[in-house]
């Protein structure tokens, strides 16, 4: 008898083992102390002697005034007006930074803006200096309130500069000009932790030979200036 064909048998699945996770790392929490130490402020004192002159431009009170009037009279404000003739001598005498005591100055923030700007010959970092060197004011403007250096020695003298307007128009200015030999202590407020006292000391050299202060000065965002406003450093006290 033929043999019948063998019965089939089913093949036994093979069992796989389920696959395990990996076990999870225990997390570990790292603690960190963070000491902020206070801040090592010093003030050193430089006297300054300018060898070119020194021009001032305060935004005056009557342009102050103007500019007030016209925004209030909003769209009308052109039409019909007449224009005044220009008062020289008045625009001369409010061009002035005078204390609330009646000395001339000039602006705080242009000693302590140029050695910001000076860091840039040296590779500092600006960000950093703006929060490390700070000029103390000795008083303040009479009209504006801006903090004012005061000027030990010199006198303002009439003076007027053929300018151009924001439109290109050529116009004439009355300013306050303090010839060169004026003086001025300045006093500096520093981070000890950024900047040494030698490291102010050259900081503000180079604002005087190179950035210069107020109308004019080397470093004028507008142009490259007419040589004003620069100083020599007599020393520190």
């Amino acid at each position: 008898m033929p043999r019948g064909r063998p019965k089939k048998t089913e093949a036994k699945k093979s069992q796989t083992p389920k696959k395990r996770g990996r076990p999870k790392k225990e997390e570990t929490v790292t603690k960190k102390t963070i000491t902020v130490p206070p801040a090592n402020l010093q003030t050193a004192v430089f006297k300054i002697r300018g060898n070119a002159p020194l021009v001032i431009n305060a935004f005056s009170e009557k342009a102050r005034a103007e500019m007030r009037a016209k925004q209030v009279a909003g769209s009308v404000a052109k039409k019909g007006k007449k224009r005044d003739p220009k008062n020289f001598k008045e625009n001369w005498e409010q061009a002035r930074h005078r204390s609330k005591q009646g000395w001339d100055g000039f602006p705080a923030a242009a000693i302590r803006n140029a050695m910001v700007s000076a860091c840039r010959t040296v590779g500092f970092k600006m960000t950093l200096a703006k929060l490390s060197v700070f000029c103390i004011a000795d008083g303040f403007d009479k009209v504006s309130h801006d903090p004012l250096v005061k000027i030990t020695k010199g006198k303002p003298k009439y003076f007027e500069a053929a300018v151009r307007n924001a439109t290109g128009v050529a116009d004439l200015r009355a300013r306050p000009l303090f010839e060169e030999g004026w003086e001025a202590n300045v006093k500096i407020r520093f981070d000890a932790d950024q900047f040494t006292l030698e490291d102010i000391s050259n900081l503000l050299v180079r604002v005087g030979q190179q950035v210069g202060l107020c109308e004019g000065r080397p470093d004028s965002k507008n142009s490259c200036g007419m040589g004003w406003g620069t100083f020599d450093v007599l020393g520190a006290k």
